[in-house]
């Protein structure tokens, strides 16, 4: 871990805008419990649609996408020694 300053445009709820340094455009931070909420989301659309359905593709690739991001959280909590602040179940 290390820290460092980030420009902050917006500390709105599940919504703030911060620009990384190093970064030339600003980011949207995600809060670990929303994005595990997106992926559920995501999944259960996935799910739903089944393959061969309209938009399937796109769907897939959208829960793998939040998967990726979803992983890197829990492993980078995992290895900080921080809790999920969902249930992995």
């Amino acid at each position: 871990m290390r820290a460092d300053t980030v420009e902050i445009y917006s500390d709105a709820t599940n919504a703030a805008v911060m620009r990384h340094p190093g970064r030339r455009f600003p980011g949207v931070l995600v809060q670990g419990d929303t994005l595990h909420s997106l992926w559920m989301q995501a999944d259960l659309a996935c799910r739903e649609a089944g393959p061969g359905s309209r938009g399937f593709e796109e769907i897939s690739d959208l829960r793998n996408r939040l998967q990726e991001l979803l992983i890197h959280y829990k492993v980078v909590l995992g290895e900080h020694r921080i809790p999920l602040p969902f249930s992995d179940q």
